[in-house]
C-alpha cells in the first residue's frame, strides 16, 4: 500500500468514527485534493484569497485526538499570508468566511507530507485535523 493510501485510509477510518456529527453546519465537502471540509460555524464575512494575511485560533490534532499545537493555549490568535502555509490551509481556509469555523481534516501530503514537521512530533506522512476560526482577513 503505498504512503498516500495508507493516509488517505487512516484519515477515512477517522472520520467514520466521528460519524454524523450534531456541530455541523452542512454536510462535509471532500475537495478534488482530498481536503475534508467541514464548516461548525457559518460566517457571515468576506472569504480570503491566497494572497491575503489571516488572523485564526486554532487547534491542531492528530487522528488519534492528541493535540499537538494550539493558539488558544498560547492565548493569542495566529496571523500570517494564507498562500505561505500547509496546503491543507491554504485551500480550506479559502472556503471559510470572516467569523466561522470549521474543521480541515488534512492528508498528509496536504499537511507536511514527507518532511514531518515540529523537529520530530509530526512524523512524516502524517494527516492531521485543525479546528480553525477565522478571526480577520487583511491585504498584505
Amino acid at each position: 500500500m503505498s504512503k498516500l493510501t495508507r493516509g488517505a485510509a487512516a484519515l477515512l477510518s477517522y472520520l467514520a468514527l466521528l460519524g454524523a456529527a450534531p456541530a455541523l453546519q452542512a454536510a462535509p465537502l471532500t475537495t478534488a485534493s482530498g481536503l475534508v471540509y467541514e464548516e461548525l460555524k457559518a460566517g457571515k464575512g468576506a472569504h480570503p484569497t491566497a494572497a491575503d494575511k489571516v488572523k485564526v485560533h486554532y487547534v491542531g490534532r492528530f487522528l488519534d485526538g492528541r493535540e499537538f499545537d494550539s493558539s488558544l493555549k498560547r492565548g493569542q490568535p495566529a496571523e500570517f499570508p494564507l498562500g505561505k502555509v500547509i496546503k491543507c490551509w491554504t485551500e480550506g481556509v479559502q472556503l471559510m468566511q470572516v467569523g466561522s469555523k470549521a474543521r480541515l481534516h488534512c492528508p498528509a501530503a496536504l499537511a507536511y507530507g514527507e518532511r514531518g514537521a515540529g523537529g520530530g512530533e509530526i512524523p512524516p506522512n502524517t494527516p492531521l485535523v485543525f479546528e480553525v476560526e477565522l478571526l480577520g482577513i487583511s491585504k498584505p
